[in-house]
């Protein structure tokens, strides 16, 4: 895993062993075990590393007016009870705009106002409730809906 994987050897005299792995990829799910010994002394613990996809299809950035899916999955061992959408901290509604089919959210018609911080959120049969966000980049117009711009001579026009 290097060299995505570190040790802080700084804080090891302070008792910290932690491992970072930077950036998580899905594979790196699974379970983890540290073992640390000194002198006659072993102490171990487990961690369990569960790991969440947000995926866009088509790829970001995406352009405006054309269809989108965003999919999201993890590697939570749990029956998928319910997979919720939020934009802004509000819940997103099914609409002619938003439709949720198996957990994925199309969006049919994206605009630019679509664009930025979306989040997933899965809720599993052991009541466990995990989430992630994704930055939703949209190429577009983002100007003023009347294409005509008006400057006077010897003036700057944007």
């Amino acid at each position: 895993m290097r060299p995505r994987v570190s040790v802080q050897n700084s804080a090891l005299h302070n008792g910290n062993f932690s491992l970072r792995i930077d950036p998580v990829r899905s594979e790196d799910a699974g379970l983890y075990e540290a073992r640390v010994e000194y002198n006659t002394e072993v102490q171990s613990c487990q961690v369990e590393l569960v790991v969440i996809t947000v995926t866009l299809i088509p790829p970001s950035p995406v352009v405006e007016n054309e269809p989108l899916s965003l999919s999201c999955n993890s590697s939570h061992r749990a029956n998928l009870v319910e997979t919720c959408w939020f934009r802004n901290g509000c819940l997103v509604p099914t609409s002619t705009t938003f439709c949720s089919s198996h957990g994925a959210l199309s969006v049919l018609r994206p605009a630019m106002s679509d664009a930025g911080s979306w989040c997933c959120q899965l809720r599993y049969s052991d009541n466990e409730i995990i989430s992630a966000t994704y930055n939703l980049q949209i190429l577009g117009f983002d100007g003023p809906t009347n294409p005509v711009v008006y400057a006077a001579a010897g003036s700057a026009a944007d």
